[in-house]
């Protein structure tokens, strides 16, 4: 549950910006973004790669959802509330606008969060396999690496498709923006990750999920957790 509504929760929130200046950018989205990845590494480390994938393609469509909702009661006539208090229509049109988004915006956000949960979780596993300790060590340096590269790819595809085709950034803006934000959003999960790995540790102690993982070990439809 926290994972889907942090996804939908950065998306609304990418509409504003936090910093930006010409090589460093970022917008409120950030403030939640590392939820995400840590809800995915979780995950990941409980689960295996293929259930955070598919968690994360549930929360994609359940944001394309809500976003869907939000578009059209966009278009519904009325006034939001905060016009009342101000009387002006440009700020009726600019919560519109705001909750109603682009398409570009929708587009980029959806194919860049995809490839990025895709990633994480590979890498997440990956590193985990080739680990030859264990404990919380373990549990932050295949975080850390899998978190890393995976938010520079979801800047980066972001921004290539966003802020590039249609905010006029150069190639050298997006790489180096892409590689800071995703600097700035690891420096959050390390602080973080102690509470991410206490959870999943808790997890496994509650047997939470234990029906998931006999199944797949039955049917060999998902690679199996790396603790």
């Amino acid at each position: 549950t926290l994972f889907v509504v942090s996804v939908i929760m950065m998306n609304l929130l990418a509409n504003k910006e936090l910093l930006s200046v010409k090589y460093f950018a970022l917008d409120c989205g950030f403030a939640l973004s590392w939820i995400s990845f840590l809800c995915m590494d979780m995950i990941c480390k409980r689960f295996g790669p293929k259930a955070a994938a598919k968690i994360s393609i549930l929360a994609l469509v359940i944001n394309l959802c809500a976003t869907l909702i939000f578009k059209v009661m966009s278009l519904t006539p009325g006034m939001w509330g905060e016009y009342y208090s101000t009387g002006m229509t440009e700020v009726n049109d600019g919560l519109n606008a705001t909750f109603g988004g682009s398409w570009y915006v929708v587009l980029g956000s959806s194919t860049a969060m995809l490839a990025a949960a895709i990633c994480n979780s590979l890498i997440n596993q990956t590193v985990a396999k080739h680990l030859k300790y264990g404990g919380y060590r373990a549990f932050a340096m295949r975080s850390f690496i899998s978190t890393g590269i995976a938010q520079f790819v979801d800047n980066l595809v972001f921004a290539l498709i966003v802020s590039y085709h249609f905010f006029g950034w150069s190639a050298a803006q997006v790489l180096v923006c892409s590689l800071t934000g995703a600097v700035a959003e690891l420096l959050c999960e390390v602080i973080f990750s102690p509470v991410g790995y206490r959870v999943s540790r808790q997890w496994e102690a509650e047997h939470v999920g234990q029906q998931y993982l006999d199944y797949t070990e039955r049917t060999g439809h998902a690679a199996a957790a790396v603790s």
